[in-house]
């Protein structure tokens, strides 16, 4: 009984330090800026999009329009569209489709053409939603690789 009583005692001590040793480690030390990267880094970082833009011809319109209409963007229109993009990577695919469709009707619609369609979605039954997506489905693209 009593090396029982031990080895749990000896356990609980263990689990306690790590605990705190996991407690009080130090962050990360953040990264510093674009120029104060090495060239290994900075390689590191431009390489996938270098890749992307020999690999894919086609799409290299589109990347340096995305590339030029980011530059243009105020702080806070980066964060919501970052913001954006990170919910739309949380989507079923269901979902997308659905964000999909409405992105592009949306484009274009007045702001308050916007709000109403939006009210609308919101009171939509689901078959009245996939009614809708049949009437305003966006065309399709062909498929890209997966990277």
């Amino acid at each position: 009984m009593t090396s029982r009583t031990t080895r749990l005692f000896l356990l609980g001590l263990l689990v306690f330090a790590s605990a705190q040793a996991f407690a009080q480690s130090a962050p990360p030390a953040p990264l510093p800026a674009w120029e104060q990267l090495t060239p290994q880094q900075r390689e590191a970082l431009i390489a996938p999009l270098r890749d992307r833009w020999n690999r894919e011809p086609d799409e290299r319109p589109r990347m340096l329009e995305r590339a030029q209409r980011w530059h243009a963007m105020s702080p806070e229109q980066r964060e919501q569209a970052r913001h954006g993009m990170k919910r739309f990577e949380g989507m079923n695919p269901e979902q997308r489709r659905q964000a999909r469709a409405l992105y592009g009707r949306m484009k274009e619609l007045t702001p308050e053409q916007r709000i109403e369609l939006r009210d609308q979605w919101k009171k939509m039954t689901s078959e009245q939603r996939d009614a809708w997506m049949k009437e305003n489905a966006p065309r399709r693209r062909p498929q890209r690789e997966e990277r």
